[in-house]
């Protein structure tokens, strides 16, 4: 495994939920990463997340590591689960909160 897989992995298993995006949750880089920012934040779950226009090699290996083409991604206990259609589409059926729930995975801290 390369050096760049096994940060990703790292990445991806430390935390319950984890979304590489272009940009940051405050300040996403692209529609599409805003558009997934904003379907987690209506699930209410606490989520990671990782810039990918800060670091290159986590741009590129990501997408090998997934076999997906396109960021965001987003990861759910160590499992890919897709980009910001599939999350709208799970999101809109229902599937996503189910996903979350399933998993177990923590909620966001309300402020």
């Amino acid at each position: 495994m390369s050096e760049t897989n096994e940060r990703i992995s790292k990445i991806v298993n430390d935390a319950d939920v984890v979304l590489f995006m272009k940009g940051t949750p405050l300040f996403p880089q692209c529609g599409f990463s805003n558009r997934a920012v904003s379907i987690l934040d209506h699930c209410g779950v606490a989520f990671d997340s990782v810039d990918v226009l800060q670091d290159m090699e986590i741009r590129q290996g990501i997408k090998a590591y997934s076999d997906w083409p396109t960021i965001p991604q987003l990861y759910v206990k160590g499992e890919f689960v897709g980009g910001s259609d599939i999350m709208m589409e799970m999101f809109e059926a229902g599937e996503l909160q189910t996903l979350m729930n399933e998993k177990q995975v923590a909620k966001a801290e309300s402020e």
